[in-house]
């Protein structure tokens, strides 16, 4: 099982991704998001959190009074030093249990809001490069499936902070037997350089390593989902399948893996020096300084607290700053493209279409790609017009409908609605003004009222808005023969759900895209592939009978356009405008009878086709 990634992701160049917003602010953002969302409850557990970590810290001072009481014969600073011990053990497990509940309520709370935010960024970006570029997907992959790394980046914090707290505490208790056992924090810089390198050198080599991951998660679906399954049996290939799987698992972990070891071998040598400047300083205070049994038990206390605070913290930092910032940093960096992407818009939409739809010298080419997808198109769109765009696989059919609809902007040139530059126009009110559907359908496995109804959600529950655009669509056959007609559950998964056809499925997407009323442009990109020839001859003509005629005022009066995509040419003759689209160019306009007598591309892909119904 092969796939593109096995190209060497690492090796291929990035020119045009920008990087990754600094580590410091995207926490900042983040912790400004959490404190707008849930603000008393975020404080309450920082600040336990803190007040967990004293009592802990301070059991090294009161070893240091017991050790003296002892030797001195003191019994009432004995008493002092277990009850000193006793409190501390007492309030570190208390404050513990309520400062982990307490954060724990607080991140329920705040991921339910965390997920929202990131949903609502990614729906509200109007192009669609962020959900189709490969670099783009590896770098939201995180978000999309672990978006959970952004709430545990304040516990992290939290944590990495009440370590700090414990830490600096313990270095004032070695700095009260001599100021030379500071040193033993320069000794420990190796360990926190080591620990918060290792994580940023992993990170860049398992975000190479996306690619060969998410094909072994697309294998992994395939083989046990029940969509492909009689394929897959059929086929016999979930062997294949499932090596394929392994391969790509293995392309994506095995340089982590090696990376992992090579900085682990550094990490191990960093812990050897603090640990030699651990003994020394031991030794120092015990034979050096002749210091009093307490102070060797407060140095032997704190000393080996110190190698554990300072473990957890360069370890939390660690994960702080490979794993739990790093997501901060991509959900950033998703805000940033959000905003950067986001029009300046300054003109409404007009209400009704004149003059029509313009293309004006328009090219294209995905973002990340250089290879044109349409070249110097030119080309009018009349008003209250029936378009039929057609063409072979890849002319560039659906990139067209992509560009009308502003999932993305021509890369050159520009479309013009009623001489209107459509990049000025405020996405939401002309997607407000489009309805439609599309090859490759949503299949909302709702009651079906709420399948067809969420084409225009103002009548959503309105019955007979609904059963009007069924019957335009041509589904009324597929209506009938549900148990409970508008009302039956689609999808066998659910209660009493009933499953439905491929076929059955593009008749209701085509209803969900007739229930809005009024629009200036009405795309039906192959919208019914998966029916028969005869069928879907009938369907637009009987639309095209019903559809406002060019030059007409129509029974809508607003100029609507009508733009078909489809490969079967029979079915479109009675287009008022044919485009056809060969090579990324327009080679062609007109209606079916003047493009027959041209003799050209048009006449010749008709001719094919013809011969295949015979």
């Amino acid at each position: 099982m092969t796939s593109s990634s096995n190209a060497g992701p690492a090796s291929q160049p990035r020119p045009d991704l920008e990087p990754l917003p600094p580590a410091l602010s995207s926490m900042w953002r983040l912790c400004k998001l959490g404190y707008r969302h849930e603000p008393r409850l975020m404080m309450v557990a920082f600040v336990l959190s803190q007040l967990a970590a004293l009592p802990d810290a301070l059991l090294a001072l009161w070893l240091m009074v017991l050790g003296n009481a002892v030797v001195q014969r003191r019994p009432t600073l004995l008493l002092v030093a277990a009850i000193g011990l006793g409190v501390s053990a007492t309030a570190t497990w208390f404050l513990m249990t309520v400062s982990t509940r307490v954060q724990r309520r607080f991140r329920d709370k705040v991921t339910i809001a965390l997920e929202a935010h990131v949903a609502r960024l990614q729906a509200s970006i109007v192009t669609l490069a962020h959900q189709e570029r490969p670099e783009y997907l590896d770098r939201l992959a995180m978000l999309r499936h672990q978006v959970f790394v952004l709430d545990h980046m304040y516990m992290s914090l939290f944590t990495t902070c009440g370590w700090i707290l414990r830490l600096a505490v313990t270095v004032v208790l070695l700095a009260s037997i001599h100021p030379a056992l500071i040193l033993l924090l320069v000794f420990a810089l190796p360990t926190v350089y080591t620990a918060t390198w290792r994580p940023a050198v992993e990170r860049v080599v398992q975000e190479r390593s996306e690619q060969p991951n998410r094909l072994a998660r697309h294998l992994f679906t395939i083989a046990t989902t029940a969509a492909p399954g009689k394929e897959v049996r059929v086929l016999r290939i979930g062997d294949r399948l499932i090596e394929g799987r392994r391969r790509a698992w293995e392309l994506g972990f095995l340089p982590i893996a090696r990376v992992r070891w090579q900085t682990a071998a550094w990490h191990a040598a960093a812990w050897t020096i603090f640990g030699l400047a651990y003994v020394g300083g031991i030794v120092f205070v015990a034979w050096g300084l002749r210091a009093s049994a307490g102070a060797v038990l407060l140095v032997l206390a704190a000393g080996s607290r110190l190698s554990a605070y300072i473990g957890a913290t360069v370890g939390e930092l660690g994960f702080l700053r490979g794993f739990w910032m790093d997501g901060s940093r991509r959900l950033a960096w998703l805000e940033d493209y959000a905003n950067r992407v986001a029009a300046a818009p300054d003109l409404p939409p007009p209400p009704s279409l004149t003059r029509g739809i313009s293309f004006d010298h328009v090219s294209f080419a995905y973002p990340g790609t250089s290879t044109l997808v349409l070249e110097d198109v030119s080309l009018t769109l009349p008003a209250g017009a029936i378009v039929a765009v057609v063409g072979e696989n890849g002319a560039g059919k659906t990139t067209l409908v992509k560009l009308l609809a502003r999932m993305y902007d021509p890369t050159e040139g520009a479309i013009l609605i009623d001489d209107r530059p459509l990049a000025r126009i405020p996405v939401d009110q002309w997607r407000e003004r489009l309805a439609g559907a599309f090859q490759d359908f949503v299949r909302f496995e709702f009651v079906a009222r709420h399948s067809v109804g969420l084409g225009y959600l103002p009548q959503l529950d309105v019955e007979p808005a609904v059963a009007a655009a069924v019957t335009r669509a041509g589904a009324t056959d597929v209506i009938e023969k549900l148990p409970a007609g508008l009302g039956t559950q689609l999808g066998p998964t659910w209660p009493g759900g009933v499953d439905v056809s491929f076929g059955q499925w593009q008749k209701l997407a085509l209803a969900r895209g007739f229930m809005r009323e009024g629009p200036l442009v009405l795309v039906l990109d192959e919208p019914t592939a998966a029916l028969d020839a005869e069928t879907e001859h009938a369907l637009f003509e009987r639309y095209a009978a019903a559809a406002p005629k060019a030059g007409t005022a129509g029974s809508s009066g607003n100029g609507r356009i009508t733009v078909l995509v489809s490969h079967r040419f029979s079915t479109v003759r009675m287009a008022d405008l044919i485009v056809v689209l060969d090579g990324a160019h327009v080679v062609e306009t007109g209606t079916h009878d003047r493009l027959m007598a041209m003799n050209g591309r048009y006449a010749e892909l008709y001719r094919i086709q013809a011969r295949s119904y015979q």
